[in-house]
């Protein structure tokens, strides 16, 4: 396998993950809820393990079935809850709750649904994830957001000061990204435009357990309030 092929492979997965992660918070779902949707009216077999592994980047080859799963599930969301709700009341009035608060489906640019061809091509890299489904952090802005977040985590102190709580706060537990985001805290380094993307609503769950708080439109609300914040800062 050529380097070039490789990376449009690692390219695709990275964006199915943030496809999927950003589907999940818009809705404010558990990685139990597409399971539970696609068992529930015979839409597919996917596993909470699959989804969960989806979201962080880890299923490397997932059948076609899971997509399948996935599109079949996306499209009785677009036709409207209210077209499942009896059988949902029957068979898991406990996942109906859940999708009353809210069911947004995958939907491109032109508003049109996802389905299971367009999603395995954003998978394998072939096709780009929707503007509506990407954070489009700029070239020039990662710098200054990275700093961002640091004055916003940091509140002040010194990294030595404030480490333990503020990487204590930070839910990941893979080494790699541990310490690189330790070293943008540190002021070592910065992320990169497509780091941002990537790790944005694992930086936003971050905030909340410092802060204790949400903040209104969720990890795109955080990124427009780092980026008033860079603004500040760039002035200064």
């Amino acid at each position: 396998m050529n380097f070039a092929f490789r990376e449009k492979l690692l390219d695709g997965r990275r964006a199915m993950a943030h496809l999927i992660h950003v589907w999940h918070e818009r809705n404010g779902w558990s990685h139990k809820v597409l399971p539970a949707l696609a068992e529930s009216l015979d839409l597919g077999r996917v596993h909470n393990s699959q989804i969960s592994n989806l979201r962080n980047g880890k299923l490397a080859s997932p059948g076609p079935e899971v997509f399948l799963a996935l599109a079949q599930a996306n499209s009785v969301l677009h036709e409207g809850i209210e077209k499942i709700a009896k059988r949902l009341e029957e068979v898991h009035p406990e996942l109906l709750k859940v999708l009353l608060d809210s069911a947004i489906p995958l939907t491109g640019d032109d508003g049109e649904l996802l389905g299971a061809g367009k999603l395995y091509e954003i998978f394998l890299g072939l096709a780009p994830l929707p503007s509506c489904f990407d954070w489009f952090i700029e070239d020039h802005e990662a710098a200054l957001l990275s700093a961002s977040l640091t004055e916003k985590f940091c509140c002040g102190q010194s990294w030595r000061e404030c480490r333990d709580k503020v990487m204590a706060a930070y839910p990941i537990k893979k080494s790699q990204r541990r310490e690189r985001f330790a070293e943008v805290m540190a002021g070592l380094k910065d992320y990169s435009p497509e780091q941002l993307d990537g790790e944005l609503i694992d930086l936003y769950a971050t905030h909340v357990s410092l802060q204790g708080e949400l903040i209104q439109g969720g990890a795109q609300g955080f990124l427009e309030e780092l980026r008033l914040r860079s603004i500040n800062l760039n002035n200064q």
